[in-house]
């Protein structure tokens, strides 16, 4: 009989494999005239996804099986380099604007989003800071250096979305490594400050939370893609139109291959097609955390906890959103939604959580 480690390894590489597999035919049905339209290619998508797929699982394997994913030295540079690329993305000529946010670096075909990777990194980054200092006192401000650093950059873009996942993953991290209740307390109160200064900052973001409490106050305008995303949801019923035939993937709603890929996925499978996607993620997530609390080590039980709290995090807030129960932000499903930055760094994710499985000792 396998053990129940082995069960739990075969749970997640399941489950996360199913999620990207469904994510791959959604984007073709999602994408297919959105791409007709945008590009004359209905295939655009998911050639260029199933590319991303390839290169991201192949990566995840490399990290998954490399004994330098357990190394500092690896994950410093890699927040390093990240930090750069924020950097770079800022830069007039070398950073790509779309839909208002100058978040990507293009290489012709393609891009890179930075804001995807640092999420990762800043995971990998804290939890090696964290193990390399145990036992000299737990608060240290270094660790609100490497957090406010690439959320700053982050803001700049702007892009609240990745910066919101960002933070709240590495607080998790700091919960478990045993900040006291009170300093999170603190958080609250200083993030509400900071949540009025980002509206007062960008007055867009008070028309989002308007349009979150009522979005037919303003049908075409800010309330938009919560209103054209109910649409999709609510007609799907309980077994949806059938797949390929979503009506508001017809430039109702905007780019549904990305962040409201959820809503066509009710909308063509139904309430038992968004359930198997709810269940799937439920099964990854429990799987992470069956994985991290049987780790060895501290560090490994950092990685492994705070790479999972990301995606939990993510895929919370995605649904949340495109369901109408969270205000509107850009943030993508993950293993699901379209994009090769998205899709990468939650590969990177599954690889390290893999590397750090029951048996391994933290390096």
């Amino acid at each position: 009989m396998r053990s129940l480690e082995t069960k739990l390894k075969i749970s997640f590489i399941i489950s996360a494999v199913a999620l990207s597999l469904i994510g791959l035919a959604f984007v073709h049905s999602a994408g297919s005239y959105w791409g007709a339209v945008h590009y004359a290619d209905t295939s655009s998508f998911i050639v260029k996804q199933g590319i991303y797929m390839a290169v991201s699982i192949g990566i995840a394997l490399i990290i998954m099986k490399s004994p330098l994913t357990s190394h500092p030295k690896t994950w410093t540079a890699f927040y390093i380099i990240t930090i750069l690329m924020l950097v770079a993305v800022l830069i007039p000529g070398i950073g790509a604007v779309r839909n208002g946010s100058q978040s990507w670096i293009a290489f012709g075909p393609f891009s890179i989003q930075p804001a995807e990777f640092i999420k990762v990194a800043l995971i990998g980054k804290l939890a090696c800071s964290i193990d390399q200092n145990r036992g000299k006192g737990v608060f240290r401000l270094s660790h609100f250096g490497l957090i406010l650093l690439p959320a700053a950059l982050i803001m700049l873009q702007p892009d609240l979305g990745s910066a919101v996942i960002m933070i709240v993953s590495a607080f998790v991290i700091l919960f478990i490594a045993g900040y006291p209740l009170r300093f999170f307390a603190f958080l609250g109160l200083a993030g509400v400050g900071g949540f009025v200064a980002l509206i007062a900052a960008a007055p867009y973001r008070l028309d989002r939370i308007k349009s979150y409490i009522d979005p037919w106050n303003d049908p075409l305008g800010t309330g938009f893609q919560a209103i054209q995303s109910l649409f999709a949801i609510a007609p799907g019923g309980l077994v949806g139109h059938g797949y390929g035939n979503s009506r508001q993937k017809y430039l109702y709603l905007p780019e549904p291959q990305n962040d409201f890929i959820f809503s066509i996925i009710a909308e063509e499978s139904g309430f038992i097609g968004a359930t198997i996607v709810i269940v799937l993620f439920a099964v990854l997530l429990a799987s992470t955390f069956g994985i991290a609390i049987r780790t060895k080590g501290f560090y490994a039980f950092l990685m492994v906890a705070g790479m999972g709290s990301m995606i939990v995090f993510q895929t919370f807030l995605n649904v949340g959103v495109v369901s109408g129960l969270l205000p509107v932000t850009g943030v993508t499903l993950p293993f699901i939604s379209y994009g090769g930055s998205s899709l990468m760094t939650t590969w990177i994710a599954a690889g390290t959580i893999m590397h750090f499985t029951v048996g391994k000792k933290s390096g």
